[in-house]
């Protein structure tokens, strides 16, 4: 909770303690970044799939090696088995000679174009979250205040003290 407030939702910016809580207590320790890793984890697994097959510990191994990207190995078996399931990968136990038999995964057509996708969208929406992070405006609400900009990058046509229906709404 924000100093001062002891326990009772008093308004704190336009904001209710309640929400300042909610919104605050997943980022205390790292900025919110292990929410956005488990988010992008699913892409970043179709990707290496897309270069080629790879058994499970291979994957754990190249998520680990991408600094920071991998928070906890219990997280990628989890995952590979909800990929399957959606039919974005597919798996084969492979037997080679002289090593012991592994479950391999292979990325499947829905998942290259749901790979696709991700990266559309990845690039429109890290464009956007820079902007709000570093105060810029992204390349389509250059003009107007700061809290237009910033509305525009969230995806508002108006500033967000204006959205509830105020007569500045323009």
């Amino acid at each position: 909770m924000p100093p001062g407030s002891a326990g009772r939702l008093a308004p704190l910016g336009g904001w209710t303690s309640l929400a300042w809580q909610d919104i605050m207590s997943g980022m205390a320790g790292d900025g919110g970044l292990t929410e956005l890793r488990r988010g992008v984890l699913g892409p970043c697994v179709l990707a290496l799939l897309e270069l080629r097959p790879r058994f499970g510990l291979e994957l754990v191994r190249d998520l680990a090696s991408a600094d920071g990207l991998l928070t906890s190995d219990g997280t990628v078996y989890p995952l590979l088995n909800r990929l399957r399931d959606a039919g974005l990968v597919t798996s084969e136990w492979r037997d080679d000679k002289g090593e012991r038999a592994r479950r391999y995964y292979s990325i499947t057509e829905a998942g290259r174009r749901s790979l696709t996708a991700f990266r559309a969208e990845w690039a429109q929406f890290s464009a956007t979250v820079g902007g709000v992070l570093g105060h810029k405006a992204p390349p389509a609400a250059a003009a107007g205040s700061k809290d237009r900009q910033v509305g525009a990058a969230l995806g508002h046509d108006h500033p967000p003290a204006v959205a509830a229906g105020s007569k500045g709404r323009q």
